[in-house]
């Protein structure tokens, strides 16, 4: 939220030198942020770059979406340390696209790695109007039809959802996956139809455990969804100085998107919790985070305290 919205007019330094104040304050929040996120079965990745000016290559920042919480993280590369970081070996689900950097969390063995239909949805897209694009999105179509239908019934997340998931979207997937590689078979592998095919058909694995495990999306539209602040920042501010600045941006990007996630106003959030955080103990940071955030009620006035005054 801008500060004219606010109605408070502030200078750009000095808005900055705020910003880097409150996120330095806000620092003990980013451990216990992460570690939920951990603890979440299924947890949605993806990452975009973002210049920073005191190196030429890109830097990177990374969303880890979790049931309630999201979280960021600045990093000045786009290897597979980084998710190993973050999510270390918890277990659960990784849900992603197939960025081969995601493999060495997943060859830890302890988070199983999912795919992303959107992803294989979005290549037959740009194969343009052919009627085998066309009848691999009808299909793709259809199995989001399955999962409205549970959503209307209000049984997501249940075995009636496991139900629909087996009695109709396997057999729609079992028919995408013949297309496909029939498809890798007749084009060429630089043709945006063969190259749709071969990825259908190479994360076959990926995309298809969302069938057998009601609790996992069938895309990993949250983690993309997550990252439109990050391309807003890139196009209004363009850069990030230092890698100092890149953390703190992604700690103030992880509160505030997660309070919006939460229907939490940022604004009351982050007033409130600025003013508790130095009087509260390590112990219990975690009840400061958005999703377990209780606002501190207004202490009493005088005035207030006379009007119960029955003496």
């Amino acid at each position: 939220m801008s500060t004219a919205r606010l109605g408070i007019p502030i200078a750009r330094s000095t808005m900055n030198e705020l910003f880097r104040r409150a996120a330095n304050k806000l620092e003990p929040l980013r451990a216990p942020l992460l570690d939920a996120i951990k603890k979440d079965f299924v947890v949605q990745v993806d990452e975009t770059s973002f210049t920073m000016t005191q190196q030429k290559s890109k830097a990177f920042m990374w969303a880890f979406v979790g049931r309630n919480l999201t979280g960021y993280t600045f990093a000045l590369t786009r290897g597979g340390e980084v998710p190993i970081e973050v999510l270390g070996d918890s277990t659960g689900a990784i849900v992603c696209d197939d960025y081969r950097g995601y493999d060495p969390l997943s060859k830890r063995g302890a988070r199983l790695r999912c795919g992303c239909l959107a992803h294989a949805r979005r290549k037959f897209f740009e194969a343009g109007d052919v009627p085998e694009a066309k009848e691999a999105m009808q299909l793709i179509g259809a199995m989001y039809a399955v999962e409205h239908e549970a959503e209307r019934r209000g049984v997501v997340g249940t075995r009636e959802h496991l139900a629909l998931r087996r009695e109709f979207s396997r057999v729609l997937f079992l028919h995408l996956l013949l297309l496909a590689r029939a498809l890798r078979g007749a084009q060429g592998p630089k043709t945006l139809l063969g190259r749709a095919a071969r990825y259908t058909w190479n994360n076959q694995r990926e995309l298809g455990r969302a069938l057998r495990d009601v609790r996992l999306p069938l895309d990993n539209n949250r983690a993309e969804n997550a990252l439109r602040i990050v391309a807003l920042g890139r196009k209004n501010f363009l850069f990030v100085h230092s890698k100092e600045a890149g953390n703190e941006l992604a700690l103030l990007y992880s509160l505030v998107v997660s309070c919006t996630r939460l229907g939490v106003n940022p604004v009351d959030y982050l007033a409130d919790v600025l003013n508790r955080i130095d009087k509260t103990n390590a112990a219990n940071y975690p009840e400061l985070l958005p999703d377990r955030w209780q606002p501190q009620p207004a202490p009493v006035r005088d005035a207030d305290a006379a009007c119960f005054d029955t003496s």
